[in-house]
């Protein structure tokens, strides 16, 4: 298998997918595969991204772990994507957390919850996820720390190949939980939609004070304007997709774009979503194999370009 993937170094797509061993990352790997192209899907353990390869069943998917946390795995896979492939056309990356501490385990009797969740809307469904959560410190900070920083250090990492693509594109899994109006403060709705002003620097001392505020806590995090329920789970996607703005700029030759893949029945949500993987991964793909010069620094809703990311 490892001949025939190095054989089509320079003709085959290459795209590689975070947090590719579960859900909808799993989804995505398999719905590139089958459009024919080259996938090297990544997970934190190695066995369990052996084990999802096999379950794939392509030959043309091949795992590498990674702990987008780590710089020195970032590393190791950006080593290993120069020295067998030259480039990266596709990076996608679904890698996250939720940001809580979930009071039932995503496994626990998943039939029976599916039963109740079909008497539930979307509304219902995040109520009783939220229910079913609780915020804290230590969440806080590991969802920032892996949505928006892990995230960012893994493009920073990969930028060389994919600009070594002839059309090398990102795609940043990130949610509707990430859109401005989730935010109650005029001041931060715009300050993170001025991506002309905006800076990595300012918005990472944005993130320091909304880490601060929440520790704080007593009402803070509200009053200064930051989102409510699921607070650093919406900060961290709403940081993503102002980083995906700010990039989109700097580097005009690689298309950068944020897809939300919809309400998913994943661990993350505990499995109370209304779209199965296999549906929220098409939302992604979709993105990912836009036609050559199309549109970036944009904001996909469930396959839908939006007008704006407020």
């Amino acid at each position: 298998m490892e001949d025939a993937i190095s054989t089509r170094r320079n003709t085959s797509k290459i795209a590689l997918v975070t947090g590719g061993n579960r859900g909808i990352g799993l989804e995505v790997c398999r719905q590139l595969a089958g459009n024919g192209i080259t996938v090297v899907l990544t997970a934190l353990d190695e066995k369990m991204g052996l084990e999802a390869v096999e379950k794939l069943n392509f030959s043309d998917v091949i795992s590498h772990q990674l702990d987008i946390t780590d710089a020195s795995s970032i590393a190791r896979l950006a080593d290993f994507l120069k020295t067998r492939f030259g480039k990266l056309d596709i990076l996608v990356n679904n890698a996250a957390v939720g940001g809580t501490v979930y009071l039932q385990d995503p496994v626990d009797d998943p039939v029976t919850r599916e039963e109740n969740f079909n008497f539930m809307d979307r509304y219902q469904r995040l109520e009783w996820l939220w229910r079913n959560s609780r915020e804290t410190y230590d969440a806080a900070k590991e969802c920032l720390k892996t949505n928006y920083y892990g995230t960012k250090h893994a493009i920073e990492a990969l930028l060389p190949l994919l600009k070594a693509s002839s059309d090398g594109r990102i795609v940043n899994v990130s949610s509707d939980f990430g859109l401005l109006r989730c935010f109650g403060g005029e001041d931060l709705r715009q300050e993170l939609d001025d991506v002309g002003k905006l800076t990595e620097e300012r918005l990472d001392e944005l993130l320091d004070q909304f880490l601060k505020d929440f520790r704080a806590g007593n009402g803070v995090v509200e009053a200064r304007g930051w989102p409510v329920a699921f607070a650093a789970y919406k900060v961290s996607k709403a940081a993503v997709n102002a980083y995906s703005r700010i990039l989109a700029a700097k580097q005009p030759a690689v298309r950068v774009n944020c897809a939300h893949p919809g309400y998913v029945k994943t661990d993350i949500t505990l499995h109370s979503g209304l779209l199965t993987p296999e549906e929220g991964a098409r939302n992604v793909v979709k993105v990912a194999l836009l036609p050559a010069g199309g549109v970036t620094g944009a904001f996909f809703e469930e396959g839908k370009e939006l007008a704006s990311f407020v």
